[in-house]
């Protein structure tokens, strides 16, 4: 390959990822569940939180990591959907953004130290919750 057609594409890409990061950025990007996973209904399962260790370190969605933020890490569903977590036997809930990936078989979502503290989770470390779309 041609020196002159790498730099091309290496601009292309650093072009692609900054906008992708000014988008997840924004706070114009959050959404409901996309079309694509719209006969989503929700899951129950284990949830945990994640905070100061994380604090200013990028997220998979590009974004700094902020604890003190609405903010979690999900699986699968897309950077910027907005999602109700629901906490079983009391009925809290917070609605939060997902901006970045859980890779743990045991936890269904991770919540930013601010959305496990509206829960009242943060002593537990651990609690089952449902989550359903918004």
């Amino acid at each position: 390959m041609s020196r002159r057609r790498t730099i091309h594409l290496y601009s292309a890409y650093a072009w692609l990822a900054a906008s992708c990061v000014a988008l997840a950025s924004h706070p114009a990007t959050a959404q409901s569940v996309p079309q694509a996973h719209a006969g989503w209904l929700g899951e129950t399962g284990l949830a945990s939180w994640y905070g100061r260790l994380q604090q200013g370190r990028r997220t998979a969605s590009g974004r700094r990591f902020d604890a003190h933020a609405l903010t979690a890490a999900h699986p699968w569903l897309p950077f910027g959907t907005l999602v109700r977590v629901t906490l079983s036997g009391t009925g809290r809930s917070v609605v939060v953004v997902i901006t970045d990936r859980l890779a743990s078989t045991h936890r269904i979502i991770d919540l930013s130290r601010a959305a496990a503290i509206k829960l009242g989770m943060l002593g537990e470390g651990l609690a089952r919750v449902s989550l359903s779309p918004i």
